[in-house]
């Protein structure tokens, strides 16, 4: 075994820490050693968003001393940021094996650090963790959740004061202070329990008051009240909150997908407990079949995530991805708003780089302003506060699943988006049509976008390394044409810079610097290669456009454009 990483398992042997834990490294010892090294060959990385990490011993591993210490960093930046004053940080979890533990940790360390905690009393979905940071005032918070993950994994996402995910300068300045915590005898692990309070019920009735806030048209779903609604929470948190919302908003007609409908961390009915898997919605799209449903959504298990679920214009049930959903959600809020007079001049909407430009197309079609930012809802979130007090924030996504409507949160929120979805839904059926119908129909106005997404993942020691290779070889010898269309604009989001690959000439982006690649052709498609931030794991995302004449050309356009998607893949040799 490498020296480094070996000194690094006496460190835990000899250590301040518990016997379990020593029995487990000592069993890896001598039955496998490579997981061993797995463990502790290097530290779990504090990214910019927190941890994330497959759960058990060592230093790279999410277990309650990974987790002590990160929060012990994050706690001296709270003290150091805000002296003076009182800090107060609210704390949640999801539903997955240990996350009950570590939120208790996370409060029992803030609370040791002179930090008021606000605890959430059982499971939550992430967005009421970013509601009630907001709610309560508080400087920062943290939710124990690795997301869609498989049940392997756990993670932490810490907060600031307006309720987002860290973004610079304080996303690095904790990274400094949490790696100054070199010892777990450096954690104040108990003492400050004095400093914790409870919180539930009357948390969500808020949360719940501000979601039903959100809504555009009440009067049409009390009409179309009995809109027969399929949702399963996919054994997550969506379950403590989705089906009051639905309730208060005024649908009477929801059916739960009752064999996943039980908070559970080993996700017993699915691999991957993510709506963006057809497996994952597989049985919802079953009982919506049965039920012959209008509507079918799904929710992660920290209830961030949507996915859903419609007929098509045959009668089949498809699952739309990330971009579909968000073209319907970004045209509804202006459409709707717009509708019924309480769109205002200074509108704004926000989606990322790598989310379809069709929204950007809709957006200048209603004369709304659209913004494009980097992966992640922190900078979309970043971007309200920009322009905050001067342009009106109405709703923001992308690819991912993920939607945020309204500024009174600031992370991708599920739940809010399974209501809105809902109500977009009943918005169409009292017009006589289906949502895939105002699909088609947005395609035959604005142009018929497809995109899909490939993710290469690249596990072990030597997966980063592998990817790095990867997007240093397509930076630095950028392919002159993909599938037969030349490659006229390489867009360079690490060293911030774009390029006419004809002409030579450069120009500056305006964003932060982010590991991400794009590639523009000649016939429009535009070509993204990005490093998960939180996964061993390169995404390669596909957009592709064409004009739609009308909706009787449908299926034959998506068989071209889903061909040239094709064709791209195997141009780049990325099967």
């Amino acid at each position: 075994m490498d020296a480094a990483i070996l000194s690094k398992v006496n460190a835990w042997l000899d250590g301040n820490f518990d016997e379990e834990t020593k029995a487990a490294i000592r069993e890896l010892q001598t039955s496998n050693a490579d997981e061993l090294a797995d463990a502790f060959y290097r530290n779990l990385e504090f990214g910019t968003g927190g941890l994330r990490g497959i759960m058990g011993i060592g230093t790279n591993r999410m277990n309650k001393y990974t987790v002590g210490m990160a929060t012990q960093g994050y706690a001296n930046y709270l003290n150091k940021s805000f002296p003076g004053e009182e800090v107060k940080v609210v704390v949640g979890h999801d539903s997955r094996n240990n996350s009950r533990l570590f939120a208790e940790i996370v409060a029992n360390v803030m609370g040791a650090n002179g930090i008021k905690v606000y605890l959430f009393e059982a499971l939550r979905p992430t967005p009421e963790i970013s509601f009630a940071i907001r709610y309560n005032k508080c400087k920062g918070g943290v939710v124990c959740t690795a997301s869609h993950n498989p049940k392997e994994y756990n993670g932490y996402k810490a907060y600031w004061d307006d309720g987002a995910q860290l973004v610079p300068p304080h996303d690095k300045n904790v990274i400094t202070e949490v790696d100054k915590i070199t010892s777990v005898s450096d954690v104040k692990w108990n003492g400050g329990e004095h400093n914790i309070t409870l919180t539930g019920k009357e948390m969500d009735a808020e949360y719940i008051k501000m979601v039903k806030g959100l809504s555009v048209y009440p009067e049409i779903i009390a009409k179309q009240h009995d809109l027969k609604i399929v949702y399963t929470p996919i054994h997550g948190t969506g379950i403590m909150l989705v089906p009051d919302v639905l309730k208060s908003f005024g649908f009477t007609n929801v059916n739960i997908v009752e064999e996943q409908s039980k908070p559970d961390g080993n996700f017993s009915t699915v691999i991957y407990p993510n709506p963006e898997e057809k497996d994952a919605m597989s049985i919802g799209l079953k009982k919506a079949q049965e039920l012959d449903a209008d509507i079918l959504l799904g929710t992660d298990p920290d209830a961030d995530r949507v996915g859903i679920g419609i007929k098509d214009n045959h009668g089949n049930w498809v699952l739309m991805n990330g971009n579909q959903t968000a073209v319907l959600a970004f045209n509804y809020m202006m459409e709707a708003r717009k509708a019924k007079g309480i769109a205002q001049s200074n509108d704004m909407v926000i989606k990322t780089i790598v989310t379809t430009e069709m929204i950007d197309a809709i957006a200048k079609g209603n004369n709304i302003a659209c913004y494009n930012v980097l992966t992640g809802f922190k900078w979309i979130s970043s971007m309200i506060k920009e322009k905050e007090g001067k342009e009106n924030y109405v709703i923001g996504g992308e690819e991912s699943f993920g939607l945020m409507i309204g500024d009174k949160i600031r992370d991708k929120d599920a739940v809010s988006a399974v209501a809105l979805l809902c109500e977009m839904a009943a918005y169409e059926k009292e017009k006589g049509r289906s949502l895939f119908s105002k699909l088609v129909d947005l395609y035959v106005q604005y142009g018929f976008y497809l995109e899909d997404l490939i993710s290469i993942t690249k596990k072990g020691m030597n997966g980063q390394k592998e990817i790095a290779e990867m997007m240093e070889g397509y930076r630095s010898n950028p392919p002159k044409s993909i599938n037969g269309s030349d490659v006229v604009t390489l867009l360079d989001y690490e060293m911030r810079e774009g390029k006419n690959l004809t002409t030579g000439e450069s120009w500056a982006i305006d964003l932060p610097k982010s590991n991400v690649l794009q590639f523009i052709l000649a016939d429009g498609t535009k070509i993204s290669a990005r490093p998960s931030g939180t996964e061993p794991k390169i995404k390669f995302y596909f957009s592709v456009n064409a004009p739609l004449a009308s909706a009787a050309d449908f299926d034959k356009v998506m068989g071209e454009l889903r061909g040239k998607i094709n064709g791209i893949i195997d141009s780049m040799k990325l099967k």
